[in-house]
């Protein structure tokens, strides 16, 4: 092996340093990494399952990886497979779990999230254009990223080297972390167990559409926050009994507010269908249920598609109708007509009524939920 390919002594020592506060029985006099896998293995064989976190794989990777030289290291995969094993029971997104199960997101929720074994974490998409043009500083930081790459292509080995990487990746972080800065994301880890010391604390907009936008890590004019607090409603009604110096506490009850309202005696079915997937009963269960209840035939996959998706959109419309009527009549002078066909008084803006250049408001008379319903109606005299 030529003395040039092999790591620094100080990597070697700052690793040794590592497993000894770390409690790991590594042994630096083994010199090949055939020799250091099968103590590894022997390792992770005898070691609890809750010991087996980040740092600590990190560490028996790199003890690993550390007699491989610069060529082996291009030719050779460095996570071992028992490594890969490992971290794929350990960790995986919930994207990826989903595509894994026979009943996809419904298998997820049927889950008991106790398992140490079982993280959510949701897919954090790349940076995107969207983000460089919208995010004040992040465009500046990512070509600022693109020239220390460029400039570690010409640096030799050595220190400056070195420093140059470690700086790429403290880079590489802060991008990310000025992103979460204007757009967060919602974790949901062993059924959300910290929302009641969550600060749900938000900054609500109205854009020029009529669309409303908060910046609450959990809103619920977000139909994927709704559909997470609806999987863990029982959690949550537990967790959160009395705590009512908790924001959660209050969101809950707004989300309750607009389901008595808007769901359970307009669409009872719909009610039925939340109740029934709250208490834990599979779409088979709740198929059956519904056919005897209301004589109506749901697909399974109709039903996860009600409860995931199409309840949850209408939970935050209904929530975002609510911000505009209250916004409009309390904070500021809003315009209103009354709906020719209904005759309920709405705001004259593009969500509650379509646009029409021959009207002298630029809307029509006849707001868009009618105007759907009426056209309903026409497919089904057509016998469409």
């Amino acid at each position: 092996m030529d003395n040039k390919d092999n790591n620094t002594p100080s990597e070697q020592v700052k690793l040794e340093k590592q497993a000894r506060e770390n409690n790991i029985p590594l042994d630096f006099s083994l010199k090949t990494h055939e020799e250091r896998v099968k103590l590894v293995e022997k390792i992770i064989e005898i070691t609890p399952s809750k010991n087996l976190n980040q740092q600590y794989l990190n560490i028996l990777s790199d003890y690993i990886v550390l007699p491989i030289t610069k060529q082996e290291k291009k030719d050779k995969v460095i996570l071992t497979k028992n490594r890969e094993n490992r971290m794929t029971v350990r960790e995986t997104s919930f994207e990826g779990l989903v595509g894994k199960l026979e009943h996809g997101e419904d298998s997820v929720y049927g889950m008991i999230t106790n398992d140490k074994d079982i993280i959510f974490t949701p897919k954090i998409p790349p940076i995107s254009d969207k983000d460089l043009k919208e995010i004040p500083g992040l465009k500046d930081l990512v070509d600022s990223i693109k020239e220390i790459e460029e400039l570690i292509k010409k640096t030799p080995p050595g220190r400056k080297r070195f420093n140059l990487k470690k700086q790429l990746i403290e880079m590489r972080k802060d991008q990310y972390v000025l992103r979460s800065t204007f757009k967060r994301y919602v974790n949901c880890m062993n059924g959300i167990k910290g929302m009641p010391k969550v600060d749900l604390s938000e900054i609500i907009t109205i854009d020029e559409k009529g669309e409303v936008h908060s910046t609450g890590i959990i809103n619920l004019y977000d139909p994927r926050h709704i559909s997470t607090l609806l999987c863990h409603y029982s959690t949550l009604k537990e967790d959160l009994y009395a705590k009512f110096t908790s924001d959660a506490y209050y969101l809950i009850i707004d989300l309750e507010n607009l389901i008595d309202k808007y769901i359970k005696n307009k669409y009872p079915i719909y009610f039925k269908i939340l109740v029934y997937k709250i208490d834990g009963l599979q779409n088979s269960q709740i198929k059956d249920l519904l056919k005897e209840e209301f004589n109506t035939t749901y697909s399974q996959e109709y039903i996860s598609h009600l409860w995931r998706q199409k309840i949850p959109t209408m939970i935050a419309e209904a929530a975002a109708d609510e911000y505009l009527n209250w916004y409009y009549s309390t904070q500021e002078k809003g315009k209103w007509k009354i709906c020719s066909k209904c005759g309920q008084k709405k705001l004259v803006n593009s969500r509650f009524f379509s646009k029409n250049k021959s009207s002298r408001d630029g809307f029509y008379s006849i707001c868009k939920e009618c105007r759907k319903i009426k056209y309903q109606e026409k497919k089904i005299n057509k016998g469409e």
